[in-house]
């Protein structure tokens, strides 16, 4: 709700801090065209604390030795990051992108508070999730609803079978 109130299009925190510098109010969430990347960035802001808490993690695992040793042999910054930093974060990088791949194509909670039904911009921001929750629940036809979710479950498998068949030329597990 706090981000209904900073994209409000009359008084929102964002078009005061544009008409400031002396731009025009921006339509955030109802201008189709806008709309899907305002609750994109909603939704980024929501998760990023709890994925850099997790590459932290990551990061705080990796050896010391490593980089002393690689300093030694002249690697520069650039090639530490390259050949021990990416290689060793590479299982969290991989549990962070399929988690986050999962999770976005179950987005329904920032649509449902931030887009309104009469909104013009509602057919470009709805996700499968909406789409079930709208044939389910305020249309009442459950056979479409549970269709929609069939299809969105084999969506999910299918993408998490190709993550894990590319995690084995990336993911380093030593």
């Amino acid at each position: 709700m706090v981000w209904r109130w900073l994209y409000n299009s009359e008084f929102g925190l964002l078009n005061h801090m544009l008409g400031a510098v002396g731009l025009g109010p921006v339509n955030w969430i109802s201008n189709p065209d806008i709309a899907l990347i305002s609750v994109a960035v909603v939704g980024i802001w929501s998760v990023i604390g709890y994925n850099m808490v997790l590459f932290l993690s990551g990061l705080q695992e990796i050896p010391g030795d490593y980089y002393e040793a690689a300093e030694i042999d002249g690697a520069g910054p650039v090639r530490q990051f390259l050949s021990i930093t990416i290689p060793l974060i590479s299982p969290t990088m991989f549990f962070v992108t399929t988690t986050r791949v999962i999770a976005a194509m179950q987005v329904f909670d920032v649509i449902y508070m931030m887009i309104d039904r009469t909104n013009p911009a509602l057919p470009g921001t709805q996700s499968l999730v909406y789409l079930f929750y709208k044939y389910s629940f305020i249309e009442s036809d459950q056979g479409y609803g549970s269709a929609i979710v069939v299809l969105l479950l084999l969506i999910i498998m299918v993408l998490t079978v190709i993550q894990n068949g590319m995690q084995k030329k990336w993911v380093n597990y030593n």
